[in-house]
């Protein structure tokens, strides 16, 4: 224990978000609205007419692009005749509970007064379960903003929202939108408190964002541009998600970003959380598994220029442009941005080209702030040795390694940073996940094996926490109904959420990181497979505890005789917190969302000679307080 052989850094376990799976619009973020401002290519996708049929001309999607081109269309209501009924189906159905709130707003033009509106939730069989009245309050040739609420008397979902129009008059409409009252911190048009409480809960390092291969976009034009995500939200420009129709089988036409969920309330959950924000930012390459778009070497600077004005706009003082800007939003005080990704999962001797450019402006102006480095899509092959030597040659602060591969390329895997160089560059294993087999899909994926396999390697990264520095797991999120990817580490629908083994994996760590990685040893080799078990220990030097953890990936008990070697005296009671099943395929669910959880026990140590038997197929946190 007195030992200790590397530093783990405060925010060495974090979280990385993308809006993939329907994990921002539909997902984290509360709109309820789907195609608020009808701006899918298809304008009223998600809307119906289901009660009588309005006259011709009466509803019209309007288009005022030369006006208004990051909101030009909305919806020209001339009802000079029967009542009718337009209908949004929601993301996959509404979610509604029993006695909340909900919260309606939209943008209004009543050109000629005289139409009433009367909003409702409706449940799976049709019956009304909400109700409220919206009466525009104003007239003329000006767009204003009103809201009404309605309460609802009934859980539900499936719910559809329905706005009933009656009366006579012209009115126009745009930003129709309906969120819940209990957002997160209740934030008016805020995100879904129950996915931000896991994360919460996980006590993450950080938090990388936006992405992910939405990042990239299948072509230059649907990369993410963070500056289109920030101020007004009916000013922010929607686009499609690039994962619209990236996989055939599971095709969702209806998946866009409406950029609800952007670079400021990004920042502002990193720092909701007690997490540093990790943005990452497109290089000038579009994906290279689409397109491989770039943009020529001699017309890069509006992309470094991004890159520069988001770290004024994180760190900036309120007399800066971009600052102020964030002052104006709401938060005069700096966000504290201490590192940044320059691209991701991009190759080649372009990137290698395009990267040199961003490091030199970068580190001229701010070099105090880090930058990450793709190092491809692969943790091997000429491509990932090419960027690999090269960005080691040139002192990168942090090489980015991603690996999807089977449970098996894991546990083979645990000692791989062992022989690493121990120098200035440091290494960011930014997406990682266990895939079983290919007849697994959605949310099967998501077993005890995989988190198992998971775990080991991770004692792995932990051991070498002066070489790997900070990891996280990918995919975070997933709708049951919508999901394009899987495995994923939170799956939702519109009431409930349920962490998978991976989840509760991931956590152990997080809340049991330490501060100081001690040896822990097996006839004086580190424990890397021997007889199925992976192991690392850390000690807390804030907290005063040893913290081990250890696999077992065999199918029988394993008795383990630790003698604790130190000068450090130990309390005689230890905590120990175990994920085990017999049964490796088993998966949490909805129904069952706690099959894999973490069950907790306190012991006795005798001596200084801890004695346990480990279950099989088990992942075990073992805390020791130290006197």
């Amino acid at each position: 224990m007195d030992q200790k052989i590397a530093k783990v850094q405060p925010n060495m376990w974090g979280v990385f978000f993308e809006d993939i799976n329907f994990g921002a619009d539909g997902g984290i973020y509360a709109e309820l609205i789907k195609n608020r401002s009808f701006e899918f290519a298809k304008p009223m996708m998600g809307w119906s007419v289901v009660r009588q049929k309005p006259e011709e001309g009466a509803v019209m999607v309007v288009n005022r692009k030369q006006v208004n081109d990051a909101n030009p269309r909305y919806l020209q209501i001339r009802k000079q005749t029967d009542d009718f009924e337009l209908v949004n189906e929601g993301f996959k159905g509404i979610g509604v509970k029993k006695g909340l709130r909900y919260n309606f707003s939209t943008f209004y033009r009543q050109l000629a007064p005289g139409v009433k509106i009367v909003l409702k939730l409706k449940n799976e069989a049709n019956e009304v379960i909400a109700e409220g009245n919206f009466n525009p309050s104003q007239s003329g040739d000006v767009w204003h903003r009103q809201e009404a609420s309605l309460v609802a008397t009934a859980t539900s979902a499936k719910a559809k929202f329905s706005m009933s129009f009656n009366g006579q008059g012209n009115i126009d409409l745009d930003m129709i939108s309906l969120f819940p009252a209990d957002t997160w911190k209740n934030r008016a048009q805020g995100l879904r408190a129950d996915m931000v409480q896991m994360l919460a809960d996980m006590k993450p390092g950080f938090v990388r964002f936006p992405g992910g291969c939405i990042v990239e976009g299948t072509d230059l034009a649907n990369r993410y541009q963070w500056k289109n995500t920030i101020g007004p939200i009916e000013q922010r420009k929607m686009i499609v998600n690039r994962w619209n129709n990236e996989f055939a089988h599971r095709a969702a036409p209806d998946y866009y970003q409406s950029f609800g969920l952007g670079f400021f309330e990004y920042f502002q959950l990193a720092e909701d959380i007690g997490s540093d924000a990790l943005p990452i930012l497109n290089c000038g390459m579009a994906c290279q598994f689409n397109t491989g778009e770039v943009v020529a070497l001699d017309e890069m600077q509006p992309y470094i220029q991004d890159a520069l004005d988001l770290i004024e706009f994180a760190n900036g003082d309120v007399t800066t442009t971009w600052g102020k800007k964030r002052a104006e939003l709401g938060h005069p005080k700096p966000f504290n941005l201490k590192m940044l990704g320059v691209g991701n999962e991009n190759w080649g001797p372009q990137y290698i080209e395009r990267v040199a450019l961003f490091k030199a402006a970068i580190k001229e102006k701010y070099p105090s702030i880090k930058l990450i480095y793709s190092s491809g899509t692969d943790p091997e092959g000429d491509r990932f040795n090419l960027l690999n030597d090269y960005l080691r040659e040139e002192k990168a602060d942090f090489i980015d390694e991603h690996y999807y591969r089977p449970a098996d390329w894991f546990l083979k895997n645990a000692g791989r940073y062992d022989s690493y160089p121990r120098n200035d560059t440091k290494v960011f294993v930014g997406e990682y996940a266990v895939h079983a087999a290919n007849n697994v899909i959605g949310k099967d994926r998501n077993n005890w094996q995989s988190a198992l396999a998971s775990a080991s390697l991770m004692t792995g990264l932990e051991r070498n926490a002066d070489v790997v520095q900070m990891a996280s797991y990918a995919p975070l999120f997933a709708h049951v109904d919508a999901w394009q990817w899987a495995p994923d580490m939170i799956w939702v629908d519109n009431l409930n959420v349920y962490g998978t083994p991976d989840y509760y994996v991931q956590k152990l760590f997080s809340t049991n990181k330490g501060t100081d990685v001690v040896p822990i040893t097996l006839a004086d080799k580190n424990i890397i497979g021997q007889d199925g078990l992976y192991a690392s220990a850390v000690i807390d030097q804030t907290k005063k505890e040893l913290i081990i953890k250890i696999a077992n990936n065999a199918n029988q008990d394993q008795q383990i005789d630790f003698s604790l070697v130190g000068q450090a005296a130990l309390k005689s009671k230890y905590s120990m917190e175990v994920l085990s099943n017999p049964d490796l395929n088993q998966q949490n669910s909805l129904e069952n969302p706690l099959a894999v959880s973490p069950q907790k026990s306190v012991l006795k140590l005798k001596g200084r000679n801890l004695k346990l038997t480990l279950k099989p197929y088990s992942f075990n946190v073992i805390k020791l307080e130290l006197k």
